[in-house]
């Protein structure tokens, strides 16, 4: 019976194969009390599987091949350091000395306080680390179960059922040596019970390319040993025994999906410049410091739009003070070599809250609510250590500020403000950062594009967010799903509010891009090329499509055409327009 599951989309591609179970590394542990006088005995077996596992770390580490990705090195660290921590053996020691319990079990108990202890945390990032110590707790585990010295003889899945067939990983949780291990065998993708975008499956997986969806729940309940799967790491689906129709579909798909990545990485390091000789800039749109090496492999001249919501998000309690913040900022900036990177300060609120349980959740619901840079103005201390995280970072590289949601005069004027102030209390500290650090405002709101001037004036540079402009201009809250259907960046008053900011920012010579979904849709490119867009940010997966598009297409003859695209109200005259736009 065929059936789906659904989880997170981690790592972009389709993959079809059978599944590999991987069994739980947490294995049956026996409770029981050790018999009197066996307690340094019992101990000495702990030490012992602590010794072993630490020598299988470091004899993985010392023989990762040469295109191992970089998060494989760092997450053994990572687990070779939470196992040379005292604390992780030292509860566990005194279990089996005061209270005889046997050693495996006095260990799960240590484990399952340091989970609860975990589970309390809010941060995202950190709350995946929890899965690290489990791994490494549970491995030890298996070291004191095992009947064999040399643990990574054992390989603790099963083998394909068919001999020479794709195999997907199902597991509820892939610790990272397992993942060096299934380098060997031909594995096409990975499904995880557990994990989110932060966790070590999906950093890896990204950086190897492989599809994956992770949080899948009971995926590794479900799935049985040897089912065929489809993963589809776009959507973050999982189908379960595919009917052959649906099979053959996912099978053409994913052939038309290689055969279209494999053309456009001819065109990753070819110059981005129209037939013409225009010259294009590529830009990334990152939500995390891993995204920024992506993005520099995609081509992204710089990133465009990073958004530090990230470290803001659902938490209950304390904010991310600014040392956190500028060790994050600073990841971002040292990865991208010295190209630009405009960190958007905190968009939060409408669709993107805290959290809750604080009163610093008390963001609004509504996108026409406490939001954005309103909400930052209003919470100025929390406004000034972002921009002091921020100026520091840009001690380290080409670092730029983009407020987001700006409308008013007032607006502007107090966050350059504090701006001011965020500057000066570094320089009372004696901290780096570059004074002359470029600041930028989004233009998403409708009102911003009838004043331009106004920020052509105070601006460095600006970056158009078609996403909320198209929400604030259609009067469409894009999150009900009542009206969304009325979302459209087609609208005759959306392409003429686009084309007359672009024009005004060029005439005054200030550098403009679009950032929103529009910059990354293939099908608008010219268009926008048209417009006299020079600068496009968008997620790096749709960067080479886009360029394909830039370097097919001919400026001077698309000028025209887009003239025809803007007068066109009636919806049949604009896709007659549009089509011959397509054609030019």
């Amino acid at each position: 019976m065929t059936f789906s599951l659904h989880g997170i989309p981690v790592s972009k591609g389709i993959a079809i194969g059978r599944a590999v179970l991987i069994s739980r590394a947490a294995l049956e542990v026996s409770h029981h009390l050790i018999d009197p006088g066996q307690e340094e005995a019992e101990a000495e077996r702990l030490h012992a599987a602590f010794k072993q596992v630490q020598s299988e770390l470091t004899t993985l580490r010392g023989g990762l091949p040469k295109d191992a990705p970089q998060e494989m090195a760092a997450f053994l660290d990572v687990h070779s350091m939470i196992l040379a921590d005292p604390t992780l053996a030292e509860k566990p020691l005194k279990l089996i000395r005061t209270e005889r319990l046997n050693a495996a079990w006095a260990l799960t108990t240590e484990l399952n306080d340091l989970l609860e202890q975990f589970a309390e945390i809010e941060d995202p990032y950190l709350k995946e680390r929890a899965h690290d110590i489990r791994q490494v707790a549970e491995r030890v585990l298996k070291a004191l179960h095992s009947q064999h010295k040399d643990g990574l003889s054992q390989p603790d899945f099963l083998a394909p059922t068919d001999a020479g067939v794709d195999a997907i990983i199902v597991a509820h949780d892939i610790a990272p040596h397992d993942m060096l291990r299934f380098k060997d065998y031909a594995f096409k993708g990975f499904v995880t019970d557990l994990g989110g975008r932060t966790s070590h499956t999906a950093i890896v997986a990204r950086s190897m390319e492989i599809p994956a969806v992770v949080g899948a729940r009971h995926a590794s309940e479900i799935i049985r040993h040897g089912d065929w799967l489809v993963l589809d790491g776009d959507r973050g689906v999982v189908v379960v025994s595919p009917s052959d129709r649906l099979l053959a579909d996912y099978r053409d798909l994913q052939q038309s999906e290689l055969a279209e990545a494999q053309k456009l990485q001819q065109i990753k390091y070819s110059d981005t410049k129209t037939r013409d000789g225009v010259q294009i800039e590529l830009l990334a749109n990152i939500e995390l410091p891993e995204d920024a090496k992506q993005a520099v492999e995609f081509g992204a001249v710089g990133v465009g739009l990073f958004r530090s919501e990230f470290l803001f998000m659902n938490r209950k309690e304390a904010l991310p003070g600014e040392e956190q913040q500028y060790l994050e900022y600073r990841r971002v900036i040292e990865a991208m070599h010295g190209l630009p990177v405009n960190i958007r300060t905190i968009d939060v609120g409408a669709d993107k809250a805290l959290g809750s349980g604080s009163d610093l959740s008390q963001t609004g619901t509504s996108p026409l609510g406490l939001r954005a840079i309103r909400w930052s103005l209003t919470e100025p201390e929390i406004f000034l250590t972002q921009l002091r995280a921020i100026l520091r970072a840009s001690a380290h590289g080409q670092a730029r500020i983009m407020i987001p949601m700006l409308a008013h005069a007032k607006e502007i004027s107090e966050t350059l403000r504090l701006l001011e102030k965020a500057k000066a209390q570094l320089q009372q500290r004696n901290q780096l950062f570059n004074p002359n650090i470029q600041i930028g405002a989004m233009i998403e709101i409708p009102a911003a594009a009838l004043v331009l001037p106004l920020f052509i004036r105070h601006f460095d540079f600006l970056s158009i967010g078609t996403n909320d402009l198209i929400q604030y201009t259609l009067a469409i809250d894009r999150a009900d799903h009542a009206v969304a259907h009325l979302y459209d960046p087609y609208h005759p008053a959306i392409l003429n509010l686009l084309a007359n900011i672009i024009q005004q920012a060029n005439q005054a010579g200030i550098p403009i891009a679009v950032c929103g979904e529009m910059a990354g849709d293939p099908t608008l490119t010219k268009l926008l090329l048209g417009m006299g867009l020079t600068d496009f940010s968008m997620h790096f997966s749709q960067l080479l499509l886009v360029k394909r598009e830039i370097l097919s297409a001919d400026v001077n003859k698309l000028k025209a055409p887009t003239a025809a695209v803007l007068s066109a109200i009636d919806p049949a005259e604009q896709a007659d327009a549009l089509a011959a736009l397509a054609a030019a």
